[in-house]
């Protein structure tokens, strides 16, 4: 590396500066908007686990075979719901979670699957549409404001008609989830057809006033709405958490720079003083 000159130095410092000024904004950005998506979040998980709660109960009471969403057939084709981020600079919060569908593929395809793959954020479509990979939908800046019901109330669409079709045999999940206010991690679970947690009995007795399938029909429609509607509220909230954690990394390392930086400086800066003192003195005895 070539040496710098005490003026190439101060601007490499004040290039840190600036990128410590963004990180630092983009750190308390972040925090502000997390605070916002963990209100949503805690908002919505209790509805959720009642919906998962009276989903369990009613399919542990029912015929399964009476309705195509329970009905579990040997696993020939796979669908896969990815959720990304719709931007980076979050630390590995993509990577990671794209390295796991990528593992998740991997081994389903190994097993002699067919897999499909439904994307919801920017950052999973960019990277799965460009390799060999078979993609049904994909949905992209759906972050950007609030996280969009729609898309939610769409995949959940297209998934039940897959499934009640045969067009695939189970459908799975995958989403990064706040596990405590300051961590998270990715989760992949199956969709469908539900299932019971192994060994877990949902108390609870029904008297079905109209047809049970009717009811279970409108409780499924509800359960595969919001169950993918919060695991994209999980997601976005993960992302903030992530990328807050990520911008505090990073000032952090521009402020170790500049210390470095100005030690650097100073060096340079006494050096070239010492120089310029030694030219002096020769010159200085030279004239005598």
């Amino acid at each position: 590396m070539p040496k710098l000159s005490p003026r190439d130095i101060r601007r490499k410092i004040q290039g840190i500066k600036n990128t410590r000024r963004i990180t630092n904004a983009m750190k308390v950005v972040s925090a502000a908007k997390l605070r916002k998506a963990q209100e949503l979040l805690y908002a919505s998980r209790p509805y959720s686990e009642k919906l998962y709660e009276v989903m369990g109960s009613l399919s542990s009471k029912i015929d399964r075979d009476s309705h195509p969403l329970l009905v579990e057939r040997p696993e020939k084709r796979v669908d896969l719901i990815l959720i990304t981020a719709d931007r980076g600079l979050a630390g590995a919060f993509n990577s990671n979670i794209i390295k796991m569908a990528e593992d998740f593929v991997k081994q389903k395809e190994d097993d002699g699957k067919k897999v499909s793959m439904i994307l919801i954020g920017r950052k999973g479509v960019q990277y799965f549409e460009k390799r060999n990979y078979n993609v049904i939908k994909k949905y992209d800046e759906v972050f950007r404001k609030e996280v969009n019901f729609g898309v939610a109330k769409e995949v959940s669409e297209i998934v039940r008609s897959r499934y009640e079709n045969e067009e695939t045999d189970s459908v799975y999940l995958l989403n990064n989830e706040m596990v405590t206010r300051a961590s998270y991690k990715p989760i992949l679970r199956k969709f469908l057809p539900f299932e019971m947690p192994e060994g877990e009995e949902i108390p609870g007795i029904y008297n079905f006033e109209i047809e049970q399938g009717e009811v279970l029909s409108a409780v499924m429609n509800l359960y595969l709405n919001y169950q993918i509607y919060r695991a994209m509220v999980e997601s976005n909230a993960s992302e903030h958490f992530a990328r807050m954690v990520a911008m505090d990394n990073a000032t952090r390392n521009a402020d170790e720079l500049v210390k470095e930086w100005t030690m650097i400086f100073n060096k340079a800066r006494q050096e070239a003083i010492t120089s310029e003192l030694i030219d002096i003195v020769t010159a200085a005895e030279a004239m005598k």
